[in-house]
């Protein structure tokens, strides 16, 4: 239902937890090179359970590829720095969710380029640089759900 985008992830269980995520929600996972860690890890595996081999996942050599291949609209940059929060705009199924390393985030001149697709998660300890990756990940693919009817697939509340 939606694409998310882990550009030069470092950390293996992260793009794991974001991989399983994905996989219950029936989206597709995006990594950009370069990973800091090899598909083979296994701790990615792990974190993502008995599930890795199903994750649907796509490996780019740039994040300039994928622009150039989505249409605009469909782009959202997440990033502490974004202009919008992240709650306060619209998704559509197929959007694209680009989100950057766990300790650069994104290029700040990417997210001036694209500043009005831009977004970010509020925290109200601002001593705190950012929400881990995965989390964020979840967070942001949630609200997307949620405003979508979570594909018609809601279960129980």
């Amino acid at each position: 239902m939606f694409n998310m985008v882990l550009v030069s992830p470092e950390i293996p269980p992260n793009t794991g937890n974001v991989g399983r995520s994905i996989l219950a929600t029936g989206g597709k996972l995006h990594l950009v090179r370069p990973l800091g860690f090899s598909l083979d890890d296994r701790n990615l595996r792990r974190a993502g359970l008995d599930y890795w081999e199903d994750i649907d996942v796509t490996v780019w050599e740039s994040l300039t590829d994928i622009i150039a291949q989505v249409p605009a609209e469909q782009l959202h940059f997440f990033s502490t720095r974004g202009k919008y929060r992240y709650d306060q705009h619209n998704y559509r199924p197929g959007d694209w969710f680009i989100l950057g390393s766990e300790s650069r985030g994104l290029d700040p001149d990417l997210l001036a380029r694209h500043e009005e697709r831009t977004f970010h998660i509020p925290m109200s300890n601002l001593s705190v640089r950012s929400l881990n990756l995965s989390s964020s990940a979840a967070v942001i693919l949630y609200e997307a759900l949620r405003q979508n009817g979570f594909g018609g697939r809601g279960g129980a509340a």
